[in-house]
């Protein structure tokens, strides 16, 4: 079959496509039967995802039943999605706020007395894109204390130092040093979160 697109381009580049009905599958990173996985998708869209769904102590339990390891006080917000709870663990007296997605196709740790923002999304995978699109997973760290603010993008392998800060928007694809304020223009240190270290 031929490609409309080519008639846009000029015909056919001679670039490389990757052929995606080759690329390996998504179940790679389940880790638990099928019907745990869509059993839990039924479970977070009732009681996780809801917006009307109003108790953090309910959002908590849930997560809990299926495996997430959630220390106390720990609050979650309304519109919150967690991709598999069991690969999840969150320290005491945590904040996560209103539209957080933690996409954990590896696992995810957050620390104690630490806050995701708004609308921060939080994904271990990626794809091999110059090879086949097969699943590539590295787990993020949120250490103690650290705070990721409103709409920030946080990647595979990336740790986040204690007590530090990311800025709001930010991207954030590596190791920040504990007690730092990391952020835009350019993703990197602009400057120490307290100063008596």
């Amino acid at each position: 079959m031929t490609n409309p697109l080519d008639d846009l381009r000029g015909g056919p580049t001679g670039v490389r496509v990757v052929d995606l009905s080759k690329a390996p599958g998504e179940q790679q990173a389940w880790d638990r039967p099928r019907g745990m996985v869509y059993l839990w998708a039924i479970a977070e869209l009732l009681f996780i995802t809801n917006p009307w769904q109003i108790s953090s102590g309910l959002r908590v339990a849930v997560l809990r039943i299926f495996g997430a390891k959630i220390g106390a006080n720990v609050i979650f917000r309304p519109r919150t999605r967690v991709k598999f709870p069991w690969k999840l663990t969150v320290g005491d007296n945590a904040w996560i706020g209103e539209g957080v997605w933690i996409h954990n196709q590896n696992s995810v740790l957050i620390g104690a007395n630490s806050v995701l923002s708004q609308e921060v999304f939080v994904t271990t995978g990626t794809h091999a894109h110059r090879v086949d699109m097969g699943l590539l997973t590295r787990p993020v760290v949120v250490c103690d204390g650290a705070w990721v603010t409103s709409r920030c993008i946080v990647l595979g392998g990336s740790i986040i130092g204690r007590s530090s800060i990311v800025t709001p928007g930010t991207v954030v694809r590596a190791q920040i040093p504990e007690n730092t304020v990391w952020g835009q223009p350019e993703a990197g240190p602009i400057g120490r979160r307290f100063d008596e270290i």
